[in-house]
């Protein structure tokens, strides 16, 4: 930064704002003043008091606080607002490889230990080993497209990244910095936090930030005075609060403020309405509505501007409407058999606390469809174990054999939806092994490169998933297929996912107002008072 204007100018400056304000008789004294600028008393004519004859006492120390402490503050801003160096952690780039384009027009630098991290997890068939691949590759065609020497940078946006106008700096030197005793000098992330001082201390007109996604790296960072953060390029939702729920609360004067221009008629033995309204804009395609007595539950259809197509929800509350012997026990179950029940919609997202009757209600739509209705020619089971993507383990059996631990929900659902079904023991048993003979149980190591045909997919344990598994599972439907994602934000195991950055968080965002897709958000849990009264209060 430049250094603040001389006293000179400033006290001239501040004397003919004063000469403005005050009389001939102070025109005066500032000439006869004039000449003692030259001296130790040219600051003068800063102190605070306007009159044209200044205090002599504190001549100099509080005129130098005065002028050199906005200009500190106005120093400070700009580097904090200008372009920045991003130093990368290791573990960055292995949870998501296309972080080195993310960061707009900053720079981002890479330290050789990071490199060498990246080189003793790039062998596997991990998720973790397959983006360290995928990065190395990033970085040798960046390499290919420099024009000149490294060390000035590398042009981020040379292999077609336009958003990413920064330069990629690698470490081409030693960086030396005095890290805090006590810190192992030959730990890997003790060195990142080396280099991360020494470009601090050299870079002096920009800000040197710390990205990493441990946790206790960013507090070391903190604790030594340097700047870290999180990656948040990843993160579809700031707060979850404000995901999509699927549904919306009509006001009281819902008719009375959208029902003037209204036309209604039925349809495949169902009620629709067409409605104009403000609130319209507020919806998107496939949104329950409903009034808060559960009067009218119907869902949005179409949008076309200030107008909207509804169409009233099947009630499946009553016996009359029950899937596979199960009836929904409260709003949002019933408006998740309409979405799972509903042939022209192809994929469907319910989230949930423990107990809300994902998976129960999933299974029984699954099971009419497939052995009554015959849309389906069987249904796949898979959820997302802790060591998603790696093999299984050393477990004896064939695949549905060693994927037995992880599918104690799909046993106990079935039990329940088995027993539905009043009859003998051997007709039971015989339902309960043509259900089986139905259902295959697979694993999401193995789900690369398949495709389902007129399948019914139910992903379980979704949240544990990144972005990037749950594209390649979805990816995997073919035609006639159907696939459900269940699962809860709250309780993520995966390391380095959070609510805003899992999977399922990403997948609800993006898939509303598809006109094939829904998502319906449960809230109140059915399984029993001693599992809700403990999901309140634990």
């Amino acid at each position: 930064m430049p250094l603040p204007a001389l006293p000179q100018k400033m006290g001239s400056l501040l004397s003919e704002q004063s000469i403005a304000k005050t009389t001939e008789s102070a025109k005066e004294n500032k000439q006869k003043s004039t000449p003692v600028k030259k001296k130790k008393t040219e600051t003068k004519p800063v102190e605070a008091d306007p009159q044209p004859k200044p205090v002599k006492e504190s001549a100099s120390e509080p005129t130098t606080k005065s002028i050199t402490e906005p200009k500190r503050n106005k120093g400070y801003r700009a580097k904090t607002h200008g372009k920045k160096l991003f130093v990368l952690d290791t573990n960055v780039l292995m949870h998501d490889p296309i972080s080195l384009f993310q960061f707009q027009e900053h720079d981002v630098f890479l330290p050789m230990m990071t490199l060498e991290e990246l080189d003793g997890h790039k062998k596997g068939m991990s998720d973790v080993a397959r983006n360290a691949r995928q990065v190395s590759r990033y970085l040798d065609q960046l390499l290919s497209h420099s024009q000149g020497n490294i060390t000035d940078g590398i042009e981020l946006s040379a292999l077609g990244n336009i958003e990413a106008k920064g330069k990629l700096f690698f470490q081409t030197h030693t960086l030396d910095a005095q890290l805090p005793q006590g810190l192992p000098q030959g730990k890997a992330d003790n060195q990142i936090l080396a280099v991360v001082q020494a470009l601090q201390n050299r870079e002096k007109d920009r800000s040197v930030v710390l990205v990493s996604k441990d946790i206790n790296m960013r507090i070391k960072a903190t604790a030594m005075g340097l700047a870290a953060e999180d990656y948040f390029s990843d993160k579809t939702l700031d707060d979850t609060d404000m995901l999509y729920s699927g549904r919306t609360e009509l006001p009281a004067d819902f008719w009375e403020t959208h029902g003037k221009k209204m036309q209604s008629w039925k349809e495949d033995g169902r009620t629709w309405y067409k409605i104009t309204g403000p609130l319209v804009r507020e919806w998107f395609t496939n949104l329950f509505v409903y009034l808060p007595d559960n009067s009218f539950m119907a869902q949005v259809k179409k949008i076309e501007g200030k107008t909207a197509t509804l169409c009233v929800v099947r009630d499946y509350m009553q016996s009359k409407h029950s899937v596979w012997g199960i009836t929904a026990r409260n709003r949002e179950q019933c408006f998740a058999l309409d979405l799972l029940m509903n042939p022209d919609i192809d994929f469907v997202t319910l989230l949930g606390q423990a107990g809300t009757g994902k998976t129960l209600i999933t299974l029984a739509a699954a099971l009419t469809q497939t052995l009554d209705m015959r849309r389906f020619s069987e249904i796949i089971f898979t959820r997302a174990t802790v060591s998603v993507g790696e093999e299984i383990g050393f477990l004896p059996g064939t695949e549905e054999e060693k994927m037995l631990p992880w599918m104690g929900a799909l046993e106990d659902n079935l039990e329940v939806l088995n027993s539905v079904d009043s009859g003998s023991e051997w007709s039971r048993h015989a339902a309960n092994d043509i259900i089986r003979s139905r259902i295959k149980v697979k694993s999401m190591s193995f789900m690369r490169g398949r495709t389902f045909l007129n399948k019914f997919v139910i992903i379980d344990e979704a949240q544990n998933l990144s972005p990037k598994q749950m594209k390649t599972l979805i990816t995997r439907a073919g035609p006639g297929s159907k696939i459900v994602c269940l699962g809860n934000i709250a309780q993520i195991d995966t390391p380095y996912l959070t609510e805003g950055s899992s999977g399922l968080t990403y997948v609800v965002d993006r898939f509303k107002g598809w006109e094939h897709s829904g998502h319906v958000t449960l809230q109140r849990g059915e399984r029993s008072r001693l599992a809700d009264f403990a999901s309140e209060s634990l």
